[in-house]
């Protein structure tokens, strides 16, 4: 059975929903990404992940891990990338603008106005209403990765690597970039098992 090509119109058509649902994706994570990179997270990963399916879980972590490494805002990181994946440069463009233009048009509407509104109490409530919600939406996408991990790696392992990586972010002050850095180098420097028992017995 031969499959019938797209036509240019219909590829041109296809390239546009692609680029509408890049930048409607992207625009509600701006627009909703109280708090900055850690509150855009989860809702990136509710876009590309569960709405859109872009991306898998897996590519996900691996995604967020790498951005991690690098330098600058987390959100713009995922959405260049993402946008670049799905539809070229023109796509990492689109999503790049969308995720930060919320933020533009927001910060000049509020600096131009929150000397006459920030002692307001609704404002305060609404602020300190918010945190709690975001810190949800952190909380189940950290057990997300994490019972990902257990089922991977091992409960064990993912308990005790945990509990050191614990330690090194919060007693000692250690990076996050380096951290994921060295554990990169670490999977890439170790061995698979069944790789090495067949390259000694050929």
């Amino acid at each position: 059975m031969l499959v019938k090509d797209k036509s240019p119109a219909e590829e041109n058509q296809h390239s546009e929903r692609q680029q509408i649902h890049l930048f409607l994706a992207f625009f509600r994570v701006g627009m909703l990404g109280y708090g900055g990179g850690p509150g855009s997270i989860p809702l990136i990963h509710k876009e590309v992940v569960d709405k859109y399916k872009w991306v898998s879980d897996e590519e996900f972590g691996d995604i967020l891990a790498l951005g991690n490494t690098l330098p600058g805002p987390i959100a713009t990181k995922l959405a260049g990338y993402i946008g670049h994946r799905v539809s070229g440069v023109f796509g990492m463009l689109n999503a790049v603008f969308a995720t930060i233009l919320p933020t533009i048009v927001l910060m000049i509407v509020l600096l131009m106005s929150l000397s006459s509104i920030r002692d307001f109490d609704w404002v305060q409530g609404m602020t300190a209403a918010v945190i709690p919600v975001v810190g949800v939406m952190l909380a189940v996408l950290t057990w997300q990765f994490f019972k990902k991990a257990g089922t991977g790696m091992g409960w064990k392992q993912t308990i005790i690597m945990s509990a050191i990586i614990l330690v090194l972010l919060q007693l000692t002050g250690v990076h996050p970039g380096i951290v994921i850095a060295a554990l990169i180098i670490m999977a890439l420097a170790k061995r698979d098992p069944s790789h090495a028992r067949e390259g000694e017995q050929s």
